[in-house]
């Protein structure tokens, strides 16, 4: 369920889109992804992810229903001429055999109202930030939403611009407040983000700064805990490839989370993470055009009662174009996660999927898949998810095959 407060939020910015002067229309956008899956022995649907901090390999291995519908209306508002926006997401995850708990879950879990002036080149005010995400992985390594206000795209000279937002509410998340989606714990944040840096050619540098106040109830000291972390992202654009090289190097400590936001509330300053990604995407031909991702993202933390671990992965999509609407897709991934002390858990995936799209390219969407999935796993990675094992069967297996189809499309 949603707060009382979220929901308001989310229904007066609803509004103020809706009800806009009508001189503007209406922009609609979106994601949308479906499909039916089986496996090999019987079950509806698996998916096999270690839930390592790097995300997981997505193609063929997605165990739900997922929708995100934004709308806007630019307007004039008060004494500017400013242009309210309201962006909503749901999620409606689809029944499966390891998680029927979840199977009716609907909710708004996103809000978005931004205000500013179209005459000027700077400055506006908003509650959520630029978002880059690795595709193939279905991760944000740099995600600031949240209920709050500040100032983006302010021109610094040289292209670069500043952004400064400060953050407060109820909403955790889910980050280490008992497991739960929503929490009325309370947190403040204060995000600096300075993009579009010139470093060299073709090269652009990112740097995000990230200042948290965990719980005001620490059981502890009655005070809270603090946190801060860095985030350093250098994108590279690769013309003669028709794609980009980029590259996040964060750190967190405390209550900060990796992707500047919060972390773990309660934890303090002996909690520490590192992180360090690598994301390829390129697209080459003109006729018949292989495109791709690849990343390799590492990640490791001690602290706060939790012992060393360290986490990685390895892996890439590629796909062929046969002809304009046909092209051939796969993906292979490989995961780690080691806590100190206890058994490497281990996880190989495979995808194969043949595909028809609206363009050859590696982006073009919609898109309509037939996949083939195939993964191993470990004994230990089935022992650290707990009874059900790593697809929540609990029929102790190690290797796994799943089939299915699946509609993607965003607009």
């Amino acid at each position: 369920m949603i707060s009382h407060r979220q929901f308001t939020l989310q229904a007066l910015a609803l509004a103020a889109a809706l009800t806009a002067s009508s001189a503007y229309a209406v922009d609609f956008d979106g994601y949308f992804r479906a499909g039916p899956g089986t496996t090999n022995n019987g079950h509806a649907r698996a998916c096999y992810d270690l839930g390592i901090i790097g995300g997981h390999y997505r193609l063929g291995n997605e165990c739900d229903f997922y929708g995100e519908f934004g709308l806007s209306r630019p307007a004039t508002w008060m004494a500017f001429r400013t242009k309210p926006r309201s962006c909503s997401m749901s999620t409606a995850p689809a029944p499966t055999s390891a998680r029927r708990a979840r199977a009716s879950s609907r909710c708004i879990s996103k809000a978005r109202v931004s205000t500013s002036r179209p005459e000027r080149t700077s400055g506006s005010v908003s509650v959520s930030t630029a978002v880059p995400d690795v595709h193939i992985l279905d991760k944000f390594f740099v995600n600031m939403s949240g209920v709050g206000a500040g100032g983006d795209s302010i021109a610094l000279g040289g292209g670069t611009k500043l952004g400064v937002a400060y953050f407060s509410g109820d909403s955790s998340g889910g980050l280490g407040d008992g497991g739960t989606r929503f929490s009325t714990t309370p947190g403040n944040r204060l995000n600096v983000d300075v993009t579009d840096i010139p470093v060299n050619p073709g090269g652009k540098l990112r740097v995000t700064g990230t200042f948290t106040k965990g719980h005001y109830d620490n059981a502890t000291d009655g005070k809270g805990t603090t946190g801060a972390g860095i985030s350093l992202e250098h994108k590279q654009e690769l013309n003669g490839l028709g794609g980009a090289n980029t590259a996040w190097l964060q750190y967190a400590q405390g209550s900060a989370g990796l992707d500047a936001n919060f972390g773990t509330k309660g934890a303090n300053s002996s909690y520490k993470q590192w992180l360090a990604v690598e994301s390829l995407t390129w697209q080459v031909g003109p006729f018949r055009r292989p495109g791709g991702g690849a990343v390799r993202p590492a990640r490791q933390g001690r602290g706060h009662n939790v012992a060393k671990y360290n986490e990685m992965s390895v892996g890439g999509r590629g796909s062929f174009a046969i002809t304009k609407n046909f092209k051939l897709v796969g993906e292979l991934g490989y995961m780690e996660k080691k806590p100190d002390g206890s058994a490497t858990q281990k996880l190989t995936k495979f995808t194969f999927a043949p595909t028809l799209s609206t363009g050859p390219g590696f982006f073009n969407r919609p898109e309509l898949r037939l996949y083939v999935t195939a993964a191993k796993w470990n004994d230990a990675a089935n022992a650290a998810a707990g009874s059900g094992g790593l697809t929540g069967f609990g029929d102790g297996k190690t290797k796994g095959t799943s089939f299915g189809a699946q509609a993607e499309i965003w607009f």
